[in-house]
């Protein structure tokens, strides 16, 4: 990357039951009041901002910001599904690195309703429309919502594969509610056993139970990135830097490889994720935490291997061991994740973003990753796009 690029500030709002929260330019404006605040700036001193959302009409980016102020800056709406979010944190480094500006502010926010997500425009090809069709083929279960299907396959697969148990997958949502107890933003605090994921409805015998998947959530969050020289002249602290970031697309094996895993976003997470470590000179034996996007408690599984984390066919071993969490070797979503903070599509990046940021400064109580140093960030969007971020506490 051309020129350093420092975290200088992030902020977000307490996630909430769908018709439980305010409307979204309330929400939105309270995350980047909070992001500008934590940063020590003000919004005339911010040069662009980049605005995600999944669930919105064209603009509504401005009408958020609009109750932030109106300084006549580019607005930039964003909106690439799950990983909206992220996305508007790499166009906001992008715009720093590049020296096209020096103070960006990245915002995403969801308004969303109960129950199942589904398509909005019913009157025009669906971009999902090669992705059912695939899941179609491989797993069928017509009768299942697509979200449940895509990532039930998915652990369906790794299941056939390695004879990956349910209960596995049930050890990871127990352990994203051990680390939601500590986390005042997070929807759901309660902690869960393994045999409480169990006995939850089954959506799909064998394969899904309903607390392995995230609630649908509303909510915002927002960082503020600023170059060293601005930071420098404004006193701003810009400890925590993003040291590397990749994007990446689908590939043909999204659909050829017969593999619900690569349909979910395996191969764009792999990817995005060896652009990184190349770009940082490390390796995922160098992170001490990390934020990846546990939709599903079958998708945090398969992230692993994923993120090289652990060794393909190693997910089951690296859980059963605790290597996933507080003293072992790297601590996955110590946030709860989406599992239990809650996924409201357009801010789940920034505020798995405003995580490790204040596990990097050490500010985070109870839930404090000791010695933090390297964060990872891993958010995926089905359709699709997947940004993979490395983050670095300078001093």
């Amino acid at each position: 990357m051309a020129h350093p690029v420092g975290v200088a500030g992030v902020g977000m709002v307490p996630f909430t039951k769908p018709g439980a929260h305010l409307p979204y330019p309330h929400m939105a404006a309270e995350a980047a009041r909070l992001a500008l605040a934590d940063a020590g700036v003000s919004y005339d001193q911010v040069q662009q901002a980049y605005v995600g959302y999944v669930y919105g009409d064209s603009t509504a980016g401005q009408r958020a910001l609009y109750e932030v102020g109106m300084t006549g800056i580019p607005i930039v709406n964003v909106n690439n599904n799950c990983s909206t979010g992220s996305t508007a944190l790499f166009l906001a480094r992008q715009a720093v690195s590049s020296g096209a500006a020096d103070c960006v502010l990245a915002l995403g926010f969801e308004q969303m309703k109960p129950g199942a997500i589904g398509a909005v425009f019913t009157d025009r090809p669906s971009p999902f429309d090669r992705f059912d069709a695939t899941t179609d083929q491989l797993v069928g279960q017509g009768d299942i919502p697509l979200a449940l299907r895509y990532f039930g396959g998915a652990g369906l697969a790794h299941m056939q594969q390695y004879g990956t148990r349910l209960e596995t997958f049930a050890q990871v949502r127990a352990k994203a509610s051990r680390h939601a107890e500590h986390n005042p933003m997070a929807l759901l605090r309660k902690v869960l056993t393994a045999d409480d994921v169990m006995a939850s409805p089954m959506v799909w015998p064998g394969v899904l139970t309903r607390l392995m998947a995230c609630p649908p959530t509303c909510g915002a969050a927002a960082a503020i990135v600023c170059s060293e020289r601005f930071a420098r002249q404004h006193g701003l602290d810009d400890s925590v830097r993003i040291v590397a970031q990749a994007m990446a697309t689908d590939r043909p094996d999204t659909f050829e490889s017969g593999d619900m895993r690569r349909l979910v976003g395996v191969g764009m997470a792999e990817a995005a994720a060896k652009q990184v470590y190349e770009q940082a000179g490390m390796g995922p034996q160098d992170v001490d935490v990390v934020e990846l996007h546990d939709c599903f408690a079958q998708n945090e599984l398969i992230s692993y291997e994923a993120l090289g984390l652990c060794p393909p066919g190693g997910a089951e071993r690296f859980i059963e061991d605790g290597d996933n969490t507080y003293g072992g070797q790297v601590v996955t979503n110590p946030s709860g994740g989406l599992l239990s903070k809650g996924h409201p599509l357009g801010a789940t990046g920034l505020a798995q973003c405003a995580e490790l940021v204040q596990q990097l400064r050490g500010s985070c109580g109870l839930r404090q990753v000791p010695g933090a140093r390297i964060a990872l960030q891993h958010n995926v969007g089905l359709g699709g796009a997947c940004v993979v971020t490395l983050f670095e506490r300078s001093h």
